[in-house]
């Protein structure tokens, strides 16, 4: 194939609802520019999009698919995203890349759910938009009531470029109101007669043109005026001033279409090659520094990463855009990331799994390279005299996370090799060990997200293991001033063991005077004379101070840092649930020691032990994170999901309509949201959706603390 330049290039999206026709459309997209002889379909599992056994098995897309088309001697690079959100992460990926999304919308269901979620992407990735009603060809289709959906929903607005003359089982044509002609396709294989509009539909034609020209002069101050003084614009006036609204994000011009049939397709592809905004036009991307870098054929290589796979015989595959410059095969390339040289010894244009050799990609394509040693996804390659770096793709927040349990014990370091390939190829799954909790913990877009991730690692490494549910990262603290002290001693033949600690523990927050005075029950008034203080950040959030106020040499200052020691572990391991302590001011105040037996883990347990006990008489309390979730849902179901939340001990915070659909806002425990997700789309019908970050810990109720210390069994071994 041929190279091409930045100006001879479009790099679209297709993003739409679940079910809407993205794959179909895509493979007539290919079909159309030779890429592919014949066309595929979904139930005959031979699509260029959706190529793997699990989307073979499911029917749908799961992960993103890159392909390419020529047209009008133009190369279309096309991204096929899946359309559920909880594979959202491979939109996230290929909104960075590509310049324009073609939105598809279901001529049955209009605006749904799913369009909503995607369209909100596009809004914070300000991405422009081009909208497409499809399948026209099916039993209930209705174009006028899909449109009046989506101008009542779309932020974008959508302005009629072509509309169907006979919609329904018998669809094969539509009339263009741009370039006012009416199309009938002879079959499904794209083949069209262009005609003029009959007289019957030509006062509705005119009607919705005198609307597209007024959109097209909307965006421009002298396709204005000339509208004003002619009354009309040119063909070529309403592209230009349709470009401009496109860039802009103020107007979505909408065609008809069946996928499945060819219908619409090429008329499509000619106005994204005339229209969209290509790599030259498109926003420049720009650098960590927030410089910007043009797609300059001639100027050092830039290369951004933004998909990786892994793939059986032939390992690791690198998908990137050509940001600047030209790369040949044998390019030395640096990793801005890691600095070190990746050598890319071979380029491949992509059309789904075939991959077609080529010698050059220039900037503002789209390509592959295999066998990278360290490069994945948000990375950046760029010429070693110039090593720049694309600022990366922020993913979504997880929404759901689960533990992982392998079947067979020896199979757990192979499954943690295994999540690690899957981490690889999509960054929206994240998997630590939690050394709090002891578990590994998994985290992801939602339930179907890792039962997917599940399904493929037995099918393809025969492995089985199970998610349960995961520990909750409490914390504990104290509300009041309390003292202890405590003695160990111990004498067992040779040198023995003694230390005595006495200390005061209470509640630290930001700007707490210096400790000076205690009234101590059981003691009186206290006085203490500070000598050292030490305060530490901890790991786990929140603090310790720690104060040395010892007199008359009690406890020599040797001593001092195995006492902390023993105070950090056991706030390591709280004296409650054995989750992290946090937030509490220690004074050492007095002590005794042995000139022979007193020794560092004399005084560290003793430590321990006295803190532990203070700790258990200064009105303990349990802490649980408190996440800020966010629903989108349709306002029938609005009822139903508030009155979930408030039985998961949710603190509704706010609710807001938006054309529809209703966002509520909610503080809810997250010991309250393991399985959120499948139970949100149980009682919606899987129409809406949510998001989940941490906002804060706070304190458990009574009731809960009593079921969490009557779980817990104190197993410290002293």
């Amino acid at each position: 194939m041929k190279n091409y330049s930045a100006k001879e290039i479009k790099n679209i999206v297709l993003l739409g609802a679940p079910g809407t026709g993205k794959t179909t459309l895509a493979e007539a997209m290919a079909f159309e520019g030779k890429v592919i002889d014949r066309r595929g379909t979904i139930e005959t599992n031979n699509t260029l999009s959706d190529n793997t056994d699990i989307e073979h098995e499911y029917k749908r897309s799961i992960y993103s698919t890159i392909l390419f088309t020529e047209f009008m001697e133009r190369k279309l690079n096309i991204i096929d995203c899946p359309g559920s959100d909880d594979f959202c992460g491979s939109l996230f990926s290929a909104f960075k890349v590509a310049d324009v999304g073609i939105f598809l919308y279901s001529a049955v269901n209009g605006w749904e759910v799913g369009s909503e979620i995607q369209a909100r992407y596009a809004r914070i990735l300000q991405k422009p938009v081009i909208g497409v009603i499809n399948q026209l060809d099916s039993d209930k289709a209705n174009f006028e009531a899909a449109y009046e959906s989506v101008k009542a929903a779309s932020r974008v607005k959508p302005v009629i470029v072509q509309y169907p003359v006979n919609q329904g089982p018998q669809f094969d044509a539509f009339i263009d109101v741009l370039l006012m002609k009416m199309y009938r396709f002879k079959d499904h294989d794209g083949h069209r007669e262009e005609l003029e509009i009959p007289a019957e539909e030509m006062e509705h034609a005119q009607q919705l043109n005198r609307e597209l020209v007024e959109m097209a002069a909307e965006h421009d101050e002298a396709l204005m005026e000339l509208y004003f003084d002619k009354g009309t614009l040119t063909q070529d006036d309403i592209r230009a001033g349709l470009k401009i609204g496109l860039s802009k994000r103020e107007v979505m011009p909408i065609f008809c279409a069946s996928g499945k049939n060819d219908i619409g397709t090429k008329r499509l592809m000619e106005f994204i090659i005339n229209v969209a905004p290509g790599p030259l036009k498109a926003p420049k991307f720009r650098t960590v520094e927030d410089e910007e870098i043009a797609a300059d054929a001639e100027a050092p290589v830039v290369a951004f990463v933004f998909k990786s796979q892994i793939e059986q015989h032939i390992g690791e595959i690198t998908y990137f855009r050509v940001v600047r410059g030209r790369i040949t095969e044998g390019t030395e390339l640096v990793n801005t990331r890691t600095g070190n040289k990746e050598k890319l010894s071979q380029l491949f244009a992509v059309a789904g799994k075939n991959r077609i050799k080529v010698t050059e990609l220039s900037a503002g394509d789209i390509g592959c390279t295999v066998k990278l040693k360290g490069t994945r996804t948000n990375d950046t390659l760029a010429a070693p005299s110039n090593p720049v770096t694309i600022t990366p793709i922020v993913f979504p927040e997880p929404r759901y996370r689960a533990a992982i349990k392998a079947k067979e014990q020896n199979d757990e370091e192979k499954l943690g090799k295994l999540l690690a390939d899957a981490r690889y190829e999509d960054p929206t799954i994240l998997v630590e060990y939690s050394k709090e909790l002891k578990q590994t913990i998994v985290q992801g877009q939602g339930e179907h997200h890792l039962n997917i991730l599940r399904r493929r690692i037995l099918t393809e490494n025969k492995l089985e293991y199970e998610y349960i549910a995961p520990k909750i990262p409490y914390r504990e603290t104290i509300t009041k001033v309390a003292q202890a002290d405590y003695r160990h001693k111990k004498q067992s033949g040779g040198a023995g063991q003694f230390g005595e600690v006495h200390l005061i523990i209470e509640p630290y927050y930001e700007g707490i005077p210096e400790p000076k005075n205690y009234k101590v029950p059981g003691k009186g008034d206290m006085v203490v004379n500070v000598k050292t203080k030490e305060e530490y950040d901890l790991p786990w959030g929140g603090k310790l101070q720690f104060y040395s106020a010892i007199v008359g040499g009690a406890i020599d200052a040797r001593f001092m840092p195995a006492i902390l020691k023993g105070v950090m572990e056991k706030m390591d391991e709280g004296p409650l649930t054995g989750s992290y302590a946090r937030d509490i001011r220690v004074v050492v105040y007095d002590g005794k020691m042995h000139p022979v037996d007193s020794n560092e883990i004399s005084f560290k347990l003793a430590a321990r032990n006295a803190f532990k006990e203070a700790f258990r008489n200064a009105g303990p309390k349990i802490m649980e994170p408190i996440y800020n979730v966010e629903v989108l849902v349709p306002s029938e179901y609005m009822g139903a999901v508030m009155s979930d939340l408030q039985n998961r001990r949710a603190m509704i915070a706010g609710m807001e309509s938006d054309k529809g659909f209703d966002r509520l806002t909610a503080l809810v425990p997250l010991a309250e949201l393991y399985r959120y997700s499948t139970s949100l789309s149980s009682l919606t019908s899987g129409s809406a959706t949510y998001t989940m970050k941490f906002s804060s810990y706070e304190q458990v109720p009574a009731d809960v603390q009593e079921k969490l210390l009557k779980a817990y069994t104190d197993t410290d071994e002293e």
